[in-house]
């Protein structure tokens, strides 16, 4: 191996991978402490993982928090069949095991809003192109009401 292919890795080996965030990698550590936590608890267990994602919400920061609450309860009512669990540290509602919707605080990637998103399971199809994902930085009733037609439609 020549002189400059070893000074070459030796620099690669030096410089810092610059891949996931700090927060990015507790979300993911979040996740698999979740994994297991469900995994211990078996089939069956929906009011555990409610309690855990109000538990959760409970813990947000007041603007997070406010908005996360109204979120819960707009699925809740909105989408009963839903099930309420934690994925990758925040509240999610998922159907037949795969999550359908989540709510991202503003506060877990330090964003200036909070994120409303919808995974691959959720019904919103429109044509070739649709939103996966919605900006929240505060609810009156027309967001709500919004909001109920999307998960309504989603979970469907």
């Amino acid at each position: 191996m020549g002189e400059t292919t070893k000074a070459t890795k030796s620099a690669a080996a030096d410089s810092k991978f610059d891949g996931f965030t700090d927060d990015e990698r507790a979300a993911m550590k979040e996740h698999a402490q979740e994994l297991k936590k469900a995994a211990r608890r078996g089939s069956g267990a929906k009011a555990d993982t409610e309690r855990d994602v109000l538990e959760k919400i409970a813990e947000m920061a007041e603007a997070d928090r406010v908005i996360a609450e109204r979120i819960h309860a707009i699925v809740k009512a909105g989408a009963p069949s839903l099930t309420a669990k934690l994925w990758y540290g925040q509240p999610a509602y998922a159907k037949d095991g795969k999550i359908v919707c989540f709510f991202q605080p503003a506060q877990k990637f330090k964003t200036r809003y909070a994120t409303l998103g919808f995974n691959d399971p959720a019904n919103l199809d429109d044509g070739a192109m649709w939103p996966t994902a919605f900006a929240l930085t505060e609810l009156t009733a027309d967001h709500e009401a919004r909001i109920s037609a999307l998960v309504k439609q989603a979970a469907s």
